[in-house]
């Protein structure tokens, strides 16, 4: 970067190519930050935690030993990010990104019953069966066997009753968001310094 000599102050054009300078970095810093930040955003799901912080196990005896909040990617998929301005917004339009993102509790409906009947019926229609009609003592027929019960307590809640949802966070501000988000600024700053040509007189 090399100034006309003589020149006792930069010329009027400097403040345009100055901001012009600093909405370049700003843009770069920015696009870094969505990249970097969408991958451990996800990667929280394969993680099974929020950064180190690991989301509580299952309770109920379905999908043993599976992942968490994965069962068909819905959750996974529905987080995006935006640009604005300064800054960038991650969202989701996920209708069960809230309750799990942030913990809480969920009250019991009929509708909720009928489902979970459902899911009762569905799991004693699978049981697996002799020829004489018994039901076999498989290690898939037990945990078919858990599961109906886990279905049928739950069919048996009171309308009106809670369920507690533990906070499984997945989105959100920590100590390493904040760490990467640094790290970005600082390689984005020292990346321009560095291909700055100085040439003072």
């Amino acid at each position: 970067m090399t100034w006309p000599t003589g020149l006792k102050s930069p010329p009027h054009c400097l403040t345009a190519w100055k901001m012009n300078e600093l909405d370049k970095i700003l843009r770069n810093v920015l696009r870094d930050i969505q990249v970097e930040l969408t991958d451990e955003f996800d990667g929280n799901f394969e993680r099974q935690g929020f950064f180190s912080q690991a989301w509580e196990r299952r309770k109920s005896p379905t999908r043993p030993g599976g992942h968490i909040l994965v069962d068909t990617g819905g959750l996974r998929r529905s987080i995006r990010s935006e640009i604005r301005e300064s800054s960038i917004v991650f969202m989701t339009d996920h209708p069960a990104a809230a309750i799990h993102n942030e913990g809480g509790e969920i009250v019991v409906t009929a509708k909720m019953k009928r489902y979970f009947w459902h899911k009762h019926y569905s799991a004693t229609g699978s049981f697996g069966r002799k020829k004489d009609g018994s039901r076999r003592n498989d290690k898939r027929t037990r945990q078919l066997s858990d599961e109906a019960d886990f279905w049928k307590a739950m069919a048996l809640m009171r309308v009106g009753s809670k369920i507690r949802i533990p906070q499984r966070k997945f989105l959100g501000t920590s100590p390493e968001v904040e760490a990467a988000v640094r790290q970005i600024i600082e390689e984005n700053l020292n990346e321009y310094v560095d291909n700055i040509d100085f040439n003072i007189k």
